[in-house]
Formats: C-alpha cells, sequence, structure tokens
C-alpha cells in the first residue's frame, strides 16, 4: 500500500542542493565502491548542486519523492527517454518509492514526447532494481563516456502499461 506520507513532484532549481545532498550520499554508499578513484571522483563532481541546477534550467526533468518536508527519492530524466538520475535514500528503500517515481517519470515522458523506448546505464547495485522494472542489459558491464562502470539497458514499453491512470 503506498505511503500517504510520500509526494510526488517536479523539482525546482531552488530544489538543487537537497538533490545534490541525497544524491551524494546514495552514490558514496552504493556506487563508488565499484569505482575507480578518478570516476567516482567525477560522479561526485557532477552531482553538484549547481550543475544540477543548471540542467533543470536547461529542461532536464528531476521528479522528487517528498516524506513532509525531506527528500527521499529523485528520478531524473534526459530528452524524455534516459534515466540519468536515479536515487531513494538508503533508509527508504524497499518502500516501493522507486516504483512510484520510475512510473511518474515514465508517464511523463510518454505525455511529454509519445517516448516509448527508454534507456539508462546502470551500476551493479542498481541492476535488479531495473530488471524488476522490466529493462534489459544490452551489453556487458563498461565504462560508460563519464568513465562510471555500468550496464546499458534499455524497456520499450506496451501502451497497455503506461495508458492506465
Amino acid at each position: 500500500m503506498p505511503d500517504p506520507s510520500l509526494h510526488l513532484r517536479l523539482g525546482r532549481p531552488e530544489d538543487a542542493r537537497a538533490i545534490s545532498a541525497l544524491a551524494r550520499r546514495v552514490v558514496r554508499r552504493w556506487v563508488l565502491p565499484d569505482q575507480s578513484r578518478e570516476a567516482g571522483q567525477a560522479l561526485l563532481e557532477r552531482l553538484g548542486a549547481r550543475l544540477l541546477r543548471e540542467r533543470m534550467l536547461a529542461g532536464q526533468r528531476f521528479h522528487l519523492a517528498w516524506m513532509g518536508e525531506l527528500l527521499v527519492g529523485i528520478a531524473a530524466m534526459r530528452d524524455d527517454c534516459h534515466l540519468v538520475h536515479f536515487f531513494v535514500a538508503t533508509r527508504y528503500q524497499g518502500r516501493g518509492i522507486a516504483s512510484r517515481l520510475w512510473q511518474r517519470a515514465m508517464r511523463d515522458a510518454v505525455r511529454r514526447a509519445g517516448t516509448r523506448r527508454f534507456t539508462l546505464n546502470a551500476t551493479r547495485c542498481a541492476l535488479p532494481v531495473y530488471r524488476h522494472f522490466g529493462f534489459v542489459a544490452t551489453a556487458a558491464e563498461r565504462p560508460s563516456p563519464n568513465g562510471v562502470l555500468s550496464t546499458p539497458m534499455v524497456l520499450d514499453t506496451p501502451a497497455g502499461i503506461i495508458g492506465r491512470p
């Protein structure tokens, strides 16, 4: 059953500091252990508040999950088809927040652009979540263009899944 205290909304530039703090915490805990020091440092830099704010102002959409005043989840979509950031605070994992965030981001992209194919680059710790959503690997794990070890994945969505309210 969905948590009634959870509310989802589109991120605003003034949310960049909270987004950065949550993303960096999750990355340090779950992603960095599998990465080279250089790739990890570069990833943390890309998650800085200033850069995130710039991306929002340039049109990247950040869907946010809040429990009261606490940010607990982030789903950021580029070009209405590529999931670039997807984080749920460690203590809030396993509560369905990731599913709700993904459904919201996916439906928004479909509504805005008619998207039927979604892509992402999954770090090791995130593979089970993305497989649960229906994504499949398109290649073996490899360094992404920015050096982070990840597995490219794709999801082709059947019309019926997204059409439901």
